[in-house]
């Protein structure tokens, strides 16, 4: 089967480097990209997934319920498997991460880790992890700030004038009307 490019990196980070925010800009990339890809709820769903991943490694376990939530809502087994991953397990974890945390039963964070059953897709995805220099099924480096909080640290000045650039431009039309 053929796989998004984006859907191998999105795995990539997810079980490799454990930077769930990447996991998060990759995919909502493509699926900003493709929406009318057949697929589109079950990226969402895996964007969901990792953010709930990112708010719960970051202590937001408030964040994490609501993003497994909803991932819970737009992810299923057969969706899952069709994307070569075991969808039974995902489900499973997912679904119990959701049911502990809701019920306020926190633990110490540990990392989901997607099984990917197709073969040539975990190929693809060790070699990018070599690449990225990141080993496929690590934990996460609970010590690195950039990862942990990589939301508050990151450059949005591209962001923020595109935001003043869509203003300015709502303000000519106004003026212009």
């Amino acid at each position: 089967m053929s796989y998004p490019s984006a859907y191998v990196s999105y795995l990539a980070e997810f079980n490799g480097t454990r930077d769930f925010f990447e996991c998060h800009e990759l995919l909502e990339e493509y699926w900003k990209e493709h929406l009318g890809d057949s697929r589109a709820a079950i990226w969402v769903g895996l964007i969901q997934l990792a953010v709930g991943q990112y708010h719960e490694r970051r202590g937001n376990l408030k964040g994490a319920v609501k993003m497994y939530e909803k991932a819970l809502d737009k992810l299923d087994q057969q969706s899952l498997e069709e994307l070569g991953l075991d969808g039974g397990r995902a489900i499973a974890e997912l679904r119990s991460r959701y049911e502990r945390l809701h019920a306020g039963r926190a633990l110490p964070f540990q990392d989901i880790t997607l099984i990917v059953t197709d073969p040539e897709l975990k190929q693809r995805c060790l070699q990018l992890c070599d690449s990225l220099n990141a080993e496929w099924g690590s934990t996460s480096a609970m010590n690195e700030e950039n990862l942990i909080h990589r939301h508050k640290l990151r450059d949005r000045s591209d962001v923020l004038a595109e935001r003043a650039a869509a203003i300015e431009a709502k303000k000519k039309n106004r003026t212009v009307e």
